[in-house]
């Protein structure tokens, strides 16, 4: 089995790792132990925190009192086995705050300053692109942005290969290399991020040669990546969003006056894919590009509000999650399950339509994974098994309100005579109340705050998202009154009832009371137990076969 890796480059990126991460909460990677790198220039990047904070809160939910981070599990939540490692360029400490600083172009003889100035003014802005902050990203600077992360990736090698003033970002890095390394042949390599903005277009031609590179230093030169026999994929995801222009004042700050334009996103994403199409080093390091976009007018992410200060990076850049970026995370869930298609040798381009009427997308389960190997109905089962749940935890039993949410339902386990999860602490069930939170919903001073499937399901609203449109309540009452067994379009997945008088939710505890974990499962914690029961219960509840 092939062991795997994934990169999340710049806010796209992260934001696509956000629904992988989902999607192995929901259990669509079992067996795995997958290796996740996130690559950012922006250590504080809101979206970066963000999925680094949701990575952490699963593996808290996999830890057990022997096992950092748990092991893998088949056929349950939560199944895949996430190591996260995180780098980033520093472009905080002085003397690096920018690109005339970094490359040191006013050192050395007269002439040299002279050479280095001609060559760099004639690919870069003098007073702008030369001179602006790095420290948000490359801002649509794509042609600055592969050289300065092709550097940072390569200054880490050396950095670490003489063994002095070795950030512990570069450690990190070490690491995931190490374990890349140690795959040779067998790793898959899959590669979120845009072509359209600046870090993730900045990076996506050059990752692959940089990672060789990083190899051959490190090892000095006994080591290397062969492209011949690695396989490594990435999205080509265009446009989707777009955002207000900056304000004049905001155009004048010399440090940051270079932003990106999201009024040229489309014509980035135009001649990025050219490049791609006809760059050999692109076409010789990748077997397959999803080409993923968004063919109709771009979603606004900030509103109807008046131009002004426009956030290009930091800790306030936390976009809301969009049907594309699941999209993504599909096309990794393809590139790591599928058994042909990397004996090409230039890169193959593989898209997917899916039916756009009345002006409206409509989303069909197949849409996301396909049917081979039954991986549409796979996914029909685990999403909506994991989003009955959550809404268990956090409507019926209150956890969107700090509420008990798993507690309780632990102690309705009990109520039934099933005392074998009593021993699952209160700090376990929060995170797990917790996680449940990020992927639905959460309530605060009374405000519903969407989470990752609410985002996901607005960005095509008013078009058909899997699930009823009952089931994507946002105000308390309706909340406490949704059926949690009735949440699928397709009625055949409903809950039965038990009789004319009955309740769904009563013959789920019904079938809980006579359903157990499964040695297949390969659960081994008490924690792990609970949640392979509820697993199976639900999928026997939604009438899918767990066998």
């Amino acid at each position: 089995m092939d062991k795997l890796f994934v990169i999340a480059i710049g806010g796209t990126g992260m934001r696509c790792l956000e629904s992988f991460t989902h999607l192995c909460g929901i259990g669509m990677f079992d067996n795995q132990e997958i290796e996740v790198l996130t690559l950012d220039t922006d250590q504080n990047n809101g979206n970066k925190d963000r999925v680094e904070e949701l990575i952490n809160l699963y593996n808290r939910i996999k830890t057990s009192d022997t096992n950092q981070g748990g092991t893998p599990n088949a056929n349950t939540f939560f199944s895949a086995k996430l190591n996260l490692h995180r780098f980033w360029t520093n472009y905080s400490s002085p003397g690096r705050e920018n690109y005339k600083n970094i490359t040191k172009i006013s050192t050395g003889t007269a002439e040299q300053q002279k050479a280095n100035k001609l060559i760099s003014d004639l690919f870069l802005d003098t007073s702008s692109v030369q001179e602006f902050n790095l420290a948000h990203g490359y801002r649509a600077q794509t042609h600055l942005g592969s050289m300065l992360m092709y550097h940072g990736i390569v200054e880490a090698a050396r950095n670490i290969s003489k063994g002095s003033t070795v950030q512990s970002q570069e450690r990190e890095l070490d690491t995931f290399m190490g374990k890349l390394g140690n795959a040779g042949a067998s790793a898959r390599v899959f590669i979120f991020g845009s072509v359209f903005g600046g870090t993730g277009a900045s990076s996506i031609p050059v990752i692959p040669k940089a990672l060789q590179d990083f190899v051959k230093i490190r090892s000095n030169g006994s080591s290397s990546i062969d492209f011949s026999k690695a396989k490594f994929g990435s999205t080509l995801l265009t446009e989707y969003f777009t955002f207000n222009k900056p304000d004049e004042k905001q155009k004048s700050d010399k440090a940051n006056s270079v932003i990106a334009d999201s009024s040229f996103f489309p014509l980035n994403s135009q001649a990025a894919l050219q490049f791609y199409q006809s760059d050999p080093t692109v076409q010789k390091c990748y077997k397959l590009l999803y080409h993923i976009g968004w063919p109709i007018e771009s979603k606004k992410i900030d509103g109807n509000n008046t131009p002004n200060q426009i956030t290009t990076g930091g800790s306030e850049q936390r976009n809301p999650c969009h049907i594309t970026e699941l999209l993504c995370a599909c096309a990794a869930y393809n590139f790591f399950t599928r058994t042909s298609g990397f004996d090409s040798a230039k890169a193959d381009y593989l898209y997917k339509a899916v039916e756009f009427k009345d002006n409206s997308f409509n989303f069909s389960f197949d849409d996301f994974v396909g049917k081979e190997n039954k991986a549409g109905e796979i996914f029909v089962n685990k999403l909506g098994a994991f989003f009955s749940l959550a809404h268990i935890s956090l409507s019926k039993n209150g956890a969107a309100f700090n509420d008990s949410g798993i507690k309780g339902f632990i102690k309705q386990c009990e109520n039934q005579k099933l005392n074998q999860y009593s021993t699952i602490t209160d700090a376990e069930c929060k995170d797990i109340n917790e996680y449940f939170k990020l992927f639905a919903y959460t309530f605060k001073d009374a405000r519903f705050i969407s989470g990752w499937l609410y985002q996901i399901r607005n960005s095509v609203a008013p078009g058909k998202f899997l699930f009823d449109s009952k089931a994507f309540p946002d105000n308390l009452n309706e909340l406490k009154r949704l059926d949690v067994g009735a949440i699928f379009l397709d009625e055949k997945h409903h809950w039965s009832k038990g009789g004319i008088f009955g309740n769904r939710y009563d013959t789920f505890v019904e079938k809980l009371i006579n359903t157990n974990p499964k040695d297949e499962q390969k659960v081994n914690t008490t924690k792990e137990k609970f949640l392979a029961h509820i697993f199976n219960a639900l999928t026997i509840s939604q009438n899918f076969d767990i066998n």
